[in-house]
């Protein structure tokens, strides 16, 4: 059963057909990527499937919840780390942490356990009391994944996860990724448009102008 269902999905901003018609699905605890060129389309797709765009026309679903009609249950279910770095750079790593678990209100008997797996898991832990401004990109990255992860959703969307990061960092990442996938039974889908970086992926879909080529 898929985890993640797209029919006929376009998009327009104003005279601009950024999304052409894209149908595809992705299956429970795979890795899929979306691989393309910059502008191609990939994160305007990644955001309507978070609900953060609605879509012009056709349908999506997001662990069976459709991310129009449903958009709160589709949120609740989901992990995002963003292109664009999303943290608080005046707040320690931990404050960061601890206000995203309040928001999706994470209960305090299950989050300190949490908080120390997760951190340990990314080797972050020791650097808990520090502020993100000290941090460095491949730290920051890793951080937001363990943002994402805090509330145990079910999918985690990484939108170009290691953009700007030199090729150590980007593996290094990659193997804590796909180490979580298999201890927290994820299914990933992922943005690119590093080749080497999509041999991550169980499956690939490639997109270019606004289509699945």
């Amino acid at each position: 059963m898929g985890v993640i269902k797209s029919e006929k999905l376009v998009k327009r901003f104003g005279d601009l057909e950024a999304v052409k018609g894209v149908s595809f699905e992705v299956k429970e605890r795979e890795v899929f990527g979306l691989l393309g060129p910059n502008g191609a389309g990939k994160t305007t797709i990644i955001n309507i499937l978070c609900t953060l765009l609605t879509p012009t026309e056709g349908e999506a679903t997001v662990n069976g919840f459709d991310v129009v009609r449903e958009r709160n249950q589709v949120r609740e279910s989901i992990g995002l780390v963003f292109q664009e770095p999303a943290l608080d750079e005046y707040l320690t790593a931990e404050q960061n942490l601890r206000f995203h678990a309040y928001a999706y209100g994470v209960r305090k008997e299950i989050l300190e356990q949490r908080l120390k797996e997760l951190l340990e898991m990314m080797e972050l832990w020791d650097r808990r009391k520090g502020k993100i401004s000290k941090y460095s990109g491949g730290m920051k990255r890793r951080l937001e994944i363990v943002r994402g992860l805090l509330h145990h959703p079910k999918v985690l969307f990484l939108d170009e996860p290691t953009l700007g990061l030199d090729p150590q960092t980007r593996r290094r990442i990659w193997d804590h990724v796909l180490d979580l996938r298999k201890r927290e039974d994820l299914t990933i889908f992922m943005t690119t448009h590093y080749m080497e970086e999509a041999e991550n992926c169980d499956r690939i879909a490639i997109i270019d102008y606004g289509r699945l080529v």
